[in-house]
């Protein structure tokens, strides 16, 4: 009979995404990728188009690192913030965080922020366009020839990872 209350107790803790309320999802490991693949799994008839951005991302951005934002937001560093995607009820979202200081020759990106720009990806052939991986491309080059400065989430933690390399 305990046993089950604590079960039940422990159950009812977790939140939709099998967290406990306020625990956040590893930046780096295991957890975070969990969580991630279980959000991509929600996208609905969005599922295939979010799984091809993420696998573009990954491939475009080779050795990024993928991890789940304080926002709860899928996103990608690569030499700091490179970009994130939103699930959205009629399209993807992929938001380049530098976006504004990206060249965008197919003109896809959309915003007006100081920053940050986007492309809304509603279908498979939106994601296989080559704007789009030009502009992943182009994103992970801006952070390696000019890493963003200030304190970023999850900067401190990377910095210091990288002086010991």
């Amino acid at each position: 009979m305990a046993d089950r209350l604590r079960r039940q107790a422990r159950a009812e803790a977790l939140d939709r995404d099998g967290f406990e309320e306020g625990e956040m999802p590893t930046i780096e490991g295991k957890e975070g990728r969990m969580w991630i693949d279980a959000y991509v799994k929600k996208a609905g008839k969005l599922t295939g188009v979010a799984r091809a951005v993420r696998t573009l991302v990954k491939k475009t951005a080779a050795g990024c690192e993928e991890y789940v934002s304080p926002w709860k937001v899928p996103s990608f560093d690569s030499n700091g913030p490179l970009c994130c995607f939103v699930l959205g009820k009629e399209h993807v979202t992929l938001a380049f965080l530098r976006g504004a200081a990206l060249p965008d020759p197919e003109a896809l990106l959309e915003g007006q922020a100081k920053f940050v720009r986007n492309v809304r990806l509603r279908s498979m052939a939106d994601v296989k366009r080559p704007g789009v991986k030009k502009l992943i491309a182009e994103a992970a080059r801006l952070n390696r020839k000019d890493p963003p400065s200030g304190m970023m989430v999850g900067m401190e933690k990377r910095k210091a990872k990288a002086k010991k390399s």
